[in-house]
């Protein structure tokens, strides 16, 4: 498909952005720096927003209908940073050109909605491939190295605790206000990262508990929330999450982990730092890019997958196994109740 739909873009693979929002700028500094690559147009329906976005970027045009875009301009791919509600027709509209499809996480609303996506993309023949950054943060991709060497010997507990504080005050979230709207929050926008992580680093799990609250009474959805989880292997897991009790702005890993071997403790510090029984490994993270210029890996790796038909890590069908894992976290808890 990458064949027939490159045509004349002066790329060896061209891509087609689709939002310009918060974390698009992220997407779109990255794309800059990925070899072969480039983007021929954003669009964005906001008046203006599109424009100002590719003036900002270098991108050579810019549109407020994506459905314009998509029909004018040859590409390989598209990559679409706007909110869940939007993932699906915008794949539906991609998937029709023939394109395919990089999409931001979380992957669609429902479940349902996300195994549409994966149907409609592989009834069009075209790729799936969801842009979860998490796992290609540095110091997670290191924690991996290190438990595949059998450093700290097989896991026996894995536990994540996520602090920030941008979830406080009468304007929470300010970078991405939206977030005060969406009914279900840090488990579907946040902690999906971790249990995608968690998969990563130990491989699949079940949720075995969860219980969520909303502290901020200002937001629609639940900001804290605290998850049991049980391996294949029989390993346990925890992951506290809330977005009240940390610094601001928020460290680069948003939190720290732990990871419980049978012959030592692998810990990650907020600051991306990595120690095994308190010594401290002689490992620097890049400060290039968003948190450890995981988004450029992230990014990098898709491309690779796509140009060499390889699988990634994160296709839309492997990726369902997260997003069950988000709502059967959510099948334990009730609606989020206000602690005020």
């Amino acid at each position: 498909m990458i064949t027939q739909t490159q045509r004349n873009s002066g790329f060896a693979l061209s891509g087609l952005l689709i939002g310009a929002g918060f974390f698009a700028e992220h997407h779109a500094e990255a794309w800059k720096r990925i070899d072969g690559v480039g983007i021929l147009a954003v669009a964005d329906p906001t008046p203006g927003k599109a424009a100002a976005f590719a003036a900002r970027h270098g991108i050579p045009r810019s549109y407020e209908c994506t459905e314009d875009m998509l029909q004018r301009e040859p590409a390989a791919f598209v990559d679409i940073t706007t909110r869940p509600d939007t993932h699906l027709p915008l794949t539906r509209l991609a998937a029709a050109m023939g394109l395919n499809v990089i999409c931001q996480k979380p992957m669609a609303p429902t479940l349902h909605e996300c195994i549409t996506m994966c149907e409609v993309c592989e009834a069009a023949d075209v790729r799936l491939l969801i842009h979860e950054n998490w796992r290609w943060q540095p110091w997670y991709r290191e924690a991996k190295r290190l438990i595949e060497d059998g450093t700290i010997g097989a896991i026996h507990h894995l536990s994540f605790d996520w602090r920030t504080g941008d979830g406080n005050g009468p304007e929470p979230y300010a970078e991405q206000p939206y977030f005060r709207d969406m009914p279900r929050f840090i488990i579907f926008e946040s902690l999906v990262h971790i249990l995608d992580t968690l998969r990563f680093l130990a491989g699949e799990l079940e949720i075995t508990g969860c219980m969520t609250r909303r502290v901020n009474p200002l937001i629609a959805g639940e900001d804290w929330a605290e998850i049991k989880v049980r391996f294949a292997s029989g390993s346990t897991g925890f992951i506290h999450g809330d977005r009240q009790t940390g610094p601001v702005p928020s460290p680069v890993a948003m939190g720290s982990m732990e990871i419980e071997g049978e012959q030592g403790t692998l810990r990650i510090t907020p600051d991306g730092s990595v120690s095994i029984n308190g010594r401290h490994l002689d490992f620097t993270p890049s400060t290039t890019g968003y948190k450890g210029d995981s988004v450029f890996a992230t990014q990098k790796h898709l491309i690779d997958c796509l140009r060499n038909r390889q699988e990634a890590e994160s296709e839309g069908r492997a990726y369902l196994r997260t997003v069950r894992l988000v709502e059967n976290a959510y099948s334990f808890t009730q609606p989020a109740l206000s602690s005020a």
